[in-house]
């Protein structure tokens, strides 16, 4: 009984979808299929029950599941720490520089209490690279907010965050209780420079090509509100400086926090650093 059939068969226990559990291991469905059978072989008993109505898990299946993710997370922990022994446990760390992550600190003291032998290094980048240097190879891991080019990562969401209008609190729309996109559409709005990715884009514009002065940080977007009168989107969870405010937006999609890296990376200290981040953010 292999780890990776294990891993196999936690997915599809998960999902209770070969198809799904497919998409989220990165193979076709057929092999995961034959992987499968192969350990109900093994085990001599059938371990899901498929009809048209879908998956479910057979009492014997029930037990291996509860059993494997014991099992997987032991032999995920022993190679970290087998890493750590030999002095090469290091992990580089990208986090958008939003201001807003008020989970950073519960993340840090988590993640130090269970790898207090791993080096972290903290890369913090600009709101024109939303995958914190991820496709440049420059980070192991990334702390940031969703949208952008998922291609070649694993994405993973620890929190959505309802956004609101950035503003002057002098503007006239200031002191309503919530707004709309439409509500905003003769405005100027802050944006990001040519290059930046168009998903990333696109969404922090509301879905719409706008114009305004380019920014380039979480300061530069509240200064551009504050001396120029223009506007722009923003996490409720931020606390806009002294003259600005945050209008709740009823018909905007919530900012996802997310924890990526790149799909082949099969370093246990990402998975970890993926599930603690997930803790401290839902704490």
């Amino acid at each position: 009984m292999e780890l990776r059939t294990l891993r196999y068969f936690v997915a599809v226990a998960e999902e209770l979808h070969f198809g799904r559990a497919a998409t989220r291991l990165h193979m076709s469905q057929p092999p995961l299929s034959r992987a499968i059978r192969q350990l109900e072989g093994e085990v001599g008993a059938t371990l899901l029950d498929r009809s048209p109505a879908g998956v479910t898990l057979t009492p014997v299946g029930a037990v291996l599941l509860e059993e494997a993710r014991a099992l997987l997370d032991r032999a995920e922990r022993l190679r970290v720490r087998v890493a750590a022994a030999a002095g090469a446990a290091t992990l580089t760390v990208g986090i958008l520089g939003d201001g807003g992550d008020r989970a950073a600190l519960r993340l840090a003291d988590s993640y130090r209490r269970r790898h207090p032998r791993v080096e972290v290094r903290v890369r913090e980048t600009d709101l024109t690279d939303p995958t914190c240097g991820l496709h440049a190879g420059l980070v192991d891991v990334a702390l940031t907010r969703a949208p952008f080019d998922e291609t070649g990562l694993r994405v993973h969401e620890v929190r959505a965050d309802p956004v609101g209008a950035l503003l002057r609190a002098d503007d006239p729309l200031a002191g309503r209780a919530q707004l709309k996109l439409a509500d905003l559409t003769d405005r100027r709005w802050f944006r990001f420079p040519e290059g930046t990715d168009p998903r990333w884009q696109a969404y922090w514009n509301g879905g719409e090509s706008r114009e305004g002065p380019v920014v380039r940080a979480v300061q530069e977007c509240q200064q551009a509100v504050l001396w120029n009168g223009t506007i722009g989107l923003a996490p409720l969870v931020h606390r806009p400086t002294r003259g600005l405010a945050v209008v709740p937006l009823s018909d905007m999609p919530p900012s996802r926090v997310v924890v990526a890296w790149n799909e082949g990376d099969t370093n246990p200290l990402i998975r970890s650093f993926a599930e603690i981040a997930t803790a401290a953010h839902r704490a």
